[in-house]
């Protein structure tokens, strides 16, 4: 079918910073595709719920963001169902966390293989759609880790930080075809991924706003990209309470 709304896909889409995109654009009057990796059960409530809400149309594939295929077959399906794409956002992650002189090769790997390329085989589909329609938004979800790193987490800064350049590089690729690409690079969110940081005092004292970020806050932002933001692209833009590292 052809939506009549304009649609956004948003990979890990069933937690934390997804789960507020997926509810963000759908209350905007999006039909909304959205992936996650392990519970059908949580994906089908969400879809139901939001869609009683909202009247949008909303579906979840089950779908493996570190497999190459997977990501090319996430795209089609997507145009398959709804007809169209306008916008992506890439949130989908895993953490491995160690300090590098622990670290396996599999924990590297695993990282970089689901958090840096899985984004570029999203991206890589996704592109051929937008630039046909000559229309887009692709928003990637980086981290604040990328920009300044930290100790533990080698392989989940290598990705983020990757994703940065990434970004500016699509930007200038697709920009003459109308399809704009941003990152948005979120400090400390409370989220199931940052339920168990140490030293969570110490942070505090970094982030002059004084709290740790909510996940509405990120799918904020990835809305306004996608909506009102059209003529910024190629841009990281912070989303971290000034947090000063």
């Amino acid at each position: 079918m052809m939506s009549e709304k304009k649609v956004a896909l948003v990979t890990g889409g069933t937690r934390g910073i997804g789960k507020a995109c997926v509810e963000a654009f759908a209350r905007e009057g999006y039909d909304v595709a959205f992936s996650y990796h392990s519970s059908v059960a949580k994906a089908d409530e969400l879809a139901t719920s939001l869609s009683s809400e909202t009247g949008v149309s909303l579906k979840g594939y089950k779908s493996d963001a570190g497999d190459a295929i997977a990501c090319k077959a996430l795209i089609e399906s997507t145009i398959n169902d709804f007809g169209r794409l306008d916008v992506v956002v890439n949130n989908a992650g895993i953490t491995r966390d160690t300090l590098m002189i622990r670290m396996s090769d599999e924990q590297w790997d695993d990282v970089i293989q689901t958090n840096l390329s899985g984004v570029f085989h999203t991206c890589r589909a996704a592109a051929k759609v937008m630039m046909k329609q000559r229309s887009g938004a692709i928003i990637n979800i980086s981290s604040v880790v990328g920009v300044y790193g930290n100790a533990g987490q080698v392989n989940y800064a290598a990705a983020k930080s990757g994703l940065l350049g990434m970004t500016k590089t699509i930007a200038k690729e697709l920009g003459p075809r109308g399809v704009t690409c941003n990152a948005i690079a979120p400090g400390f969110i409370e989220t199931d991924m940052t339920h168990d940081l140490n030293h969570k005092e110490e942070l505090l004292k970094a982030i002059p706003l004084k709290r740790f970020g909510q996940p509405e806050d990120i799918a904020n932002m990835a809305l306004f990209l996608a909506d009102k933001g059209k003529y910024i692209t190629g841009q990281v833009i912070g989303v971290d309470g000034g947090l000063v590292f």
